[in-house]
């Protein structure tokens, strides 16, 4: 009894000090297995009604490329980026939409408000394709101009859970392929949030990428650009360190990259002193 209770007065201080602050939740397509995702959406909820304001951006990789590949489209990448036509676009729509849906139906399981919505809807956010020489092919696939953060304002001050689907929309209203740690790191910033949080299959970043128990628990901006220039990170980790670095650049408190395979990892992350992953700030 004396334990359990000790574990809620630990919590008590990060209860208090993130009480109606805004939470940017980023969750990767690796995640989306059922017993995982109903962890993750305990977590959400449970934040939720201690008074903070949580707000999930998805990803949708593995689904996308597996839709595809029944299509008979074999799923094709430039620098990390998935070329995208519209037969890809229209799988694309297909996938996010169902992943959007089961979070939202996730959340609501364990009594959270939410809505789902995309980076169209109420101009949320505006994109514009991707440029430059060797990038021609990608075709549907664009990187954040803007962002109007009015809606997800709108829902989240009204107690709503917003999950948001990482699309956008040009100023001639064709719609894009974003990549969804863009789109979250680009959506913390303009919402000024008091974290950006990463939830990935991966214990963070580590100092030996064959040594999963080599995890670097905290590192400033300067440590992270290192890392990303000296290439000692997979390509994988590269984009997620360079979401997080944008994010802090851009106002942010911290950004963290943890596993979200790990029972309860947002708890334990943001609620104990210790943490599971890797954070990231301006300096220590």
């Amino acid at each position: 009894m004396k334990r359990r209770a000790s574990v809620l007065l630990e919590a008590l201080p990060y209860i208090r000090r993130f009480h109606g602050k805004i939470l940017v939740l980023k969750l990767g397509g690796a995640l989306m297995e059922e017993k995982l995702m109903d962890s993750i959406c305990q977590d959400i909820v449970l934040l939720n009604y201690v008074g903070m304001k949580p707000l999930v951006v998805h990803g949708g990789g593995s689904d996308i490329s597996e839709e595809m590949e029944k299509a008979g489209k074999k799923p094709e990448f430039i620098e990390g980026l998935r070329v995208t036509d519209e037969e890809t676009m229209d799988i694309i729509y297909k996938s996010l939409g169902k992943i959007n849906k089961k979070i939202v139906l996730g959340l609501g399981k364990h009594g959270g408000k939410s809505i789902g919505i995309s980076g169209i809807d109420g101009g949320l956010v505006r994109a514009k394709k991707v440029e430059g020489k060797g990038k021609e092919k990608l075709g549907l696939v664009g990187e954040v101009e803007e962002i109007d953060a009015s809606v997800v304002n709108y829902l989240i001050n009204t107690g709503y859970i917003p999950v948001i689907a990482p699309m956008g929309a040009d100023a001639e209203g064709t719609s894009l392929n974003l990549n969804a740690d863009t789109v979250a790191a680009e959506l913390s910033t303009s919402l000024q949030a008091e974290k950006f949080i990463l939830l990935t299959d991966v214990p963070g970043v580590l100092e030996d990428q064959e040594n999963k128990n080599s995890l670097i628990p905290r590192i400033t901006l300067e440590d992270a650009q290192k890392l990303i220039d000296e290439k000692t990170v997979t390509e994988g980790m590269i984009t997620k360190l360079k979401a997080c670095v944008k994010s802090v650049k851009g106002g942010v408190k911290r950004a963290h990259i943890i596993n979200g395979t790990a029972p309860h990892a947002l708890l334990l992350e943001l609620l104990t002193e210790s943490g599971i992953g890797t954070m990231i700030e301006e300096a220590r």
